[in-house]
């Protein structure tokens, strides 16, 4: 897993030629700025889409971990820009449903100029500090998009879509 690489493996960004259809892509996109309850309007926001996308209702125990754990990780990112990243600008879903394409990325923009990383060594015990090591456990790939001259980052994470 990383935290330097821009795009997940196989996709080299935009333009690139290797993006999904259209019509196999569906993208939500919520603004952050200046809202008010941030993390759970985050959250219910992801909930209203993964009842979209037919990831809830879940129908089996596996199905229902995989919407949870993306709830799980929206909450971690954005609370992660809160804390860290002067708030953030911007939630952004992406769902393919092609079955060659069944992954549920997830993207936070924030104007923050840090680095996120899980913190090592990683210490069950204590408080804090867990948010970055669980998006790495619960994700195919995550990492960070900067644009040259632009202030702020994107923080972006993948989940596989349940069975």
């Amino acid at each position: 897993m990383s935290a330097t690489r821009p795009y997940s493996p196989g996709d080299h960004g935009p333009g690139s030629g290797d993006e999904p259809a259209a019509e196999s892509r569906q993208v939500r996109r919520l603004s952050l700025d200046d809202a008010s309850g941030i993390v759970p309007l985050a959250r219910d926001f992801t909930r209203d889409a993964l009842h979209a996308w037919g990831w809830l209702p879940a129908a089996t125990a596996d199905r229902r971990a995989a919407a949870e754990d993306v709830l799980l990780v929206v909450s971690e990112l954005v609370t992660n820009a809160c804390l860290h990243a002067e708030g953030p600008d911007e939630l952004a879903l992406f769902y393919g449903d092609s079955p060659a394409n069944k992954v549920l990325r997830i993207e936070v923009s924030d104007r923050g100029a840090g680095q996120p990383a899980p913190r090592t060594p990683h210490r069950a015990g204590r408080p804090g500090g867990h948010g970055m090591f669980i998006v790495q456990r619960l994700c195919l790939d995550w990492g960070v998009v900067r644009t040259p001259g632009v202030t702020g980052k994107t923080v972006w994470a993948e989940v596989g879509a349940p069975a």
